[in-house]
């Protein structure tokens, strides 16, 4: 079964600078694209750093001011660092926090709270900009249709992953939530296809009113717990 990736969401046509990208420049193009950011790439298009309307403001905040504590915070100091800046390469945010081609949309997401940003940048195995996901993009997964989530359970999870017939399991999807009902033939078979359908691009929850034949469980637990071989309790 297919997972998704960032190459399944991500923008293609990629907004830039490049490191020599004078101040003004930046907040033209910030403010015609209606942007918040934009990767810094090189010639290359390697990217090398990313700048923000949150990089460009410190110019506002701190731009006529001169920090002259001693012990001041790192943070503190590549603030100050920016306002003094007037391209790019003084103004970004770097090493730029990215994601590569084919990862999946979990990850990507878990990456994004992690390290509390809005967007990654995409590369490629040279850390060539391939493109931009957003936290909008990784949302655009549950945009799926009910129909096409049923069709997916149906096919890819019971049919071709479990070999289930489809006709032995009802499956219901509405708003995202798929319920399942009906009977497999094992315990550990139903298990697996609750599973395996959280899994599927666009599921919500997943009701599980599954049924079985038999619980082969039991049957692997009672060989694992078995009559003791040496004849001792």
């Amino acid at each position: 079964m297919r997972t998704w990736q960032v190459d399944d969401v991500m923008t293609t046509e990629v907004v830039t600078v490049d490191p020599e990208t004078p101040y003004r420049d930046i907040v033209d193009t910030l403010t015609a694209h209606r942007i918040s950011a934009a990767p810094v790439v090189d010639g290359a298009t390697r990217v090398v750093g990313v700048v923000s309307e949150a990089d460009l403001l410190h110019k506002i905040e701190l731009g006529d001011e001169h920090d002259r504590r001693v012990f001041a915070s790192r943070r503190r100091r590549q603030a100050h660092a920016k306002a003094q800046g007037g391209r790019a390469r003084d103004l970004m945010s770097a090493p730029a926090i990215t994601v590569r081609t084919g990862t999946s949309l979990p990850a990507a997401a878990k990456l994004m709270d992690a390290e509390q940003v809005k967007r990654l940048p995409v590369t490629d195995e040279q850390g060539r900009l391939r493109g931009i996901v957003s936290r909008a993009d990784l949302l655009r997964v549950y945009l799926r249709t009910d129909e096409q989530i049923e069709r997916d359970v149906r096919d890819e999870v019971l049919r071709r992953t479990l070999w289930v017939e489809p006709e032995t399991v009802d499956v219901t999807v509405r708003g995202g939530v798929v319920t399942l009902a009906g009977s497999t033939d094992r315990r550990s078979t139903a298990q697996l296809a609750v599973k395996l359908v959280h899994s599927v691009p666009g599921v919500v929850e997943v009701v599980d009113q599954l049924g079985y034949e038999f619980d082969d469980r039991e049957i692997a637990k009672s060989h694992y717990y078995g009559p003791n071989p040496f004849g001792t309790p």
